[in-house]
């Protein structure tokens, strides 16, 4: 575990003597938040562990008492069962230059296999493209063979390539899952959405069938399928707003350690699929603010960009892709 831990810290991380490392955790992450803190211990003297109380759902605010400690840290670990990631105290610690590694549902095993062994570095190149491409189109469209025939358009907005790595003040990403994103512009996403892989949020993980998304007008209108797709749909709906249906990623899996395994920061990792995610956008470039955030992942995209296929059936038309396609990460 610590050599992974040691990873995240030095590589992805790059924590400096005396910066304060915050490492926020909860009873289901705290052996992760330890072996991340004895690894800090040997960067820097100031190392905080804030154990936080269970948060009910993903995307629900952190305690005033955590995100102040949030706001404060140089670097910030997240550690935690419920994702604080799409959050206003993460939104406000990155903003006051915290470098941000979200570490949602991580376990003690992935210190030490998958995702932690990629090659951060090699895969950045990729990673960064993606982001160029994204965050120069318009109009896109994206489909599967299950079925996944969705058109949107990123007009003006970000991209977030999240490559593991942290160099500058503000910078946040997920570890392991390298991946690139951005957030459709509001009411512009139409047409249907295939979950085939996994929903790694609220404790659905690998799909066991097919769910279906009719989404329009830029909010999801309709889900159905099997009983996962039955549990989605009331969980939803005992919200009680609106906004938790709104199409508020598009995002592509760039690690090729990573596995599928119902687990959020491996699978939404995985070299060669897509998820979109659902409901708050704010932290990644839209303007929702709403009580959740999940992603609902698929297998084997073909993603056009102003009418040019870029990827097609999970593998990327492009140069920076070699490092992964010859096996060099």
């Amino acid at each position: 575990m610590l050599r992974g831990a040691r990873k995240l810290v030095t590589t992805c991380a790059n924590v400096q003597p005396g910066e304060e490392v915050v490492i926020v955790t909860d009873f289901a992450g705290h052996r992760v938040a330890e072996a991340v803190a004895a690894a800090a211990l040997e960067r820097t003297d100031a190392v905080n562990i804030i154990v936080m109380p269970p948060r009910s759902i993903d995307g629900e605010e952190p305690t005033k008492t955590v995100a102040a400690a949030m706001s404060a840290a140089n670097v910030l670990f997240t550690p935690v069962k419920q994702s604080i990631t799409h959050t206003y105290a993460t939104r406000t610690a990155i903003g006051n230059g915290a470098r941000g590694i979200m570490l949602s549902q991580f376990n003690p095993n992935m210190l030490v296999t998958g995702g932690i062994n990629a090659d951060f570095e090699a895969i950045r190149p990729l990673c960064f493209k993606v982001g160029e491409l994204l965050a120069n189109c318009d109009k896109v469209h994206l489909t599967t063979p299950a079925g996944t025939d969705l058109r949107l358009s990123l007009k003006g907005r970000p991209s977030n390539p999240h490559c593991g790595l942290v160099r500058k003040p503000g910078d946040f990403t997920t570890v392991p899952n390298i991946e690139c994103s951005s957030s459709p512009i509001e009411g512009t996403s139409e047409g249907v959405i295939i979950v085939d892989a996994s929903i790694p949020y609220y404790g659905v993980g690998l799909v066991k069938e097919p769910i279906r998304f009719d989404v329009g007008n830029g909010r999801v209108t309709r889900i159905s399928g099997g009983y996962q797709a039955d549990f989605l749909d009331q969980l939803l709906a005992r919200q009680g707003d609106p906004a938790v249906y709104n199409i508020a990623q598009i995002s592509f899996g760039l690690n090729p350690h990573c596995p599928m395994e119902g687990v959020m920061l491996h699978d939404e990792g995985v070299y060669g699929t897509a998820h979109i995610g659902i409901g708050t956008s704010v932290l990644l470039g839209g303007e929702v603010k709403t009580l959740t955030h999940f992603d609902s992942l698929m297998w084997k995209p073909t993603l056009s960009l102003d009418g040019k296929i870029v990827l097609k059936d999970g593998k990327w038309l492009l140069p920076e892709a070699d490092v992964i396609h010859s096996g060099r990460a």
